[in-house]
C-alpha cells in the first residue's frame, strides 16, 4: 500500500449537523486525513431532513456525493469502492444492514465499520434490534472501529466475533475550534439534541441549579426539546447551533455541561465530541461521571465531575477565575496532544495500513454493478 490512502466512507451525514453528532465527528477525522495526504470519498444518503439543513454541502477536504438508493449508489460508485484501499461503513446509515451485505459481497480490499454509537449499537443487538447492523455482520469487517474503548472492545471481539476492535474516539479540529475572546454571556451552558435518557441529568445539573441560582445565567442549545419542559426564566434557549457557531457559544460560557447518554454511561470510555470541542475553546467542562473519564481528563485538574445538583451549585459558587483558567489550560493541552483530527487520522490510517489486503476472488454483489 502506498503512503497515501484512497478511502471510501458511507456515513449517516457529513453535510448536516442537525440533530446528530456524526457530522462533526466525521469532519474532524476527514479533515485530518486530508491534511495527512489521503484521498476521501464520502457517500451520504440524500434524505429530506438533512437536505434542508445542510451546513457543509461542499467540503473542501474530501469529495462528498449523495445517493437516493442503494442501486444508484452501486451503479455510480461501485468501481471506486472496488479500487479503494479501504471502505468504511458508519453506524446509523439508512438501510445499513442491506448496504453492508452489498458492499461485503463486492470483497473490497479492506472493509471496516466505524461505530459512533457503540453502546447504543450493543444495546440494540442485545434486544434483537438490527436497525443498521446485524449481529451476523460484525465478523464481516476487517476492523471494527469503536466510539467506545475499555471493556467494550473485548465484548465486540469475544461476544460478537469482531476480528479486531479498536477504539477510535471523536476528535476536534483546532483550526476551527478556539476561544473567540468574547465576553461571558452565561455562567453554564449545554449543547445537545434532546434525548429522553439525558433529560433527567440535564434537569439535575442545569435546570435545577438555574432555579436555585436565579442571579446566574444559563443556556441550552439544541433541537427537539418537547414543549412541556419547564425552563426557568434565567435559562436561554437556542433551537439549533451549526458547528461554525460552536466556538463562539463555548467561549461565552464560564463553564459548559457535558451530559452522557445512559448506554454510554453504562459502557464507560465513551467521550463525547463536545468534551473535546469545549476544551479546545478553553471552556471548563462540568460532566456527569462514567468509567474512564478520569483517564482522559483527570477530575479536578482538567475537568469537574458532578454527581448531583449540589455539586454544580458548589462549583458555580466557589471556583474563582484563576482556578477556572488553570483547569481550562490543562484540558486544552490534553486535547492538543491526543485528540485532534490529525492525531486521530494518524491513528486511523496506521490501523488501516496494518490490515492485510483481501486477496480472495471478488464475488458478484447482490445487485449488479455497472462499471
Amino acid at each position: 500500500m502506498t503512503t497515501s490512502l484512497d478511502i471510501v466512507f458511507l456515513g449517516l451525514s457529513l453535510s448536516s449537523s442537525w440533530g446528530n453528532g456524526h457530522a462533526t465527528t466525521f469532519r474532524a477525522l476527514l479533515r485530518g486525513l486530508a491534511k495527512e495526504g489521503h484521498n476521501i470519498l464520502f457517500l451520504e444518503r440524500d434524505v429530506p431532513w438533512y437536505a434542508c439543513k445542510r451546513d457543509l454541502p461542499e467540503p473542501d477536504f474530501c469529495k462528498l456525493a449523495y445517493y437516493d438508493d442503494i442501486q444508484t449508489m452501486l451503479d455510480v460508485h461501485g468501481s471506486h469502492i472496488l479500487a479503494a484501499d479501504a471502505v468504511v461503513i458508519g453506524s446509523y446509515v439508512p438501510f445499513g444492514v442491506e448496504i453492508i451485505d452489498e458492499i461485503a459481497a463486492l470483497k473490497p480490499k479492506r472493509l471496516c465499520f466505524y461505530d459512533i454509537d457503540t453502546p447504543v449499537t450493543l444495546a440494540k443487538l442485545n434486544q434483537g434490534d438490527e436497525e443498521y447492523l446485524a449481529a451476523r455482520q460484525v465478523s464481516l469487517f476487517d476492523t471494527y472501529f469503536s466510539f467506545s474503548g475499555g471493556g467494550v472492545l473485548t465484548t465486540l471481539e469475544r461476544a460478537y466475533g469482531a476480528h479486531r476492535a479498536i477504539a477510535l474516539y471523536c476528535s476536534v479540529d483546532l483550526d476551527l475550534y478556539a476561544n473567540t475572546n468574547e465576553p461571558f454571556e452565561w455562567d453554564l451552558g449545554y449543547l445537545g439534541t434532546y434525548s429522553p435518557d439525558r433529560q433527567p441529568t440535564l434537569e439535575c445539573m442545569l435546570i435545577e441549579p438555574a432555579r436555585r441560582m436565579p442571579h446566574l445565567r444559563f443556556v441550552v442549545a439544541g433541537p427537539q426539546y418537547p414543549k412541556h419542559v419547564d425552563w426557568p426564566q434565567n435559562v436561554a434557549r437556542i433551537e439549533h447551533l451549526p458547528p461554525a457557531r460552536h466556538p463562539s457559544f463555548y467561549s461565552r460560557q464560564r463553564f459548559t455541561l457535558n451530559v452522557t447518554r445512559a448506554d454510554m454511561v453504562a459502557a464507560g470510555w465513551s467521550p463525547s465530541v463536545r468534551l473535546f470541542e469545549a476544551a479546545a475553546c478553553g471552556t471548563p467542562v462540568i460532566s456527569d461521571y462514567w468509567r474512564g473519564l478520569n483517564e482522559i481528563f483527570p477530575d479536578g485538574r482538567a475537568i469537574y465531575i458532578a454527581r448531583q445538583t449540589e455539586d454544580v451549585v458548589s462549583l458555580l459558587s466557589r471556583v474563582d477565575e484563576t482556578e477556572r483558567r488553570l483547569l481550562a489550560a490543562a484540558a486544552l493541552n490534553i486535547v492538543a496532544q491526543d485528540h485532534t483530527g490529525c492525531a486521530r487520522a494518524r491513528q486511523f490510517a496506521a490501523a488501516l495500513k496494518n490490515l492485510p489486503i483481501n486477496v480472495q476472488p471478488r464475488q458478484q454483489p447482490l445487485r449488479s454493478i455497472q462499471a
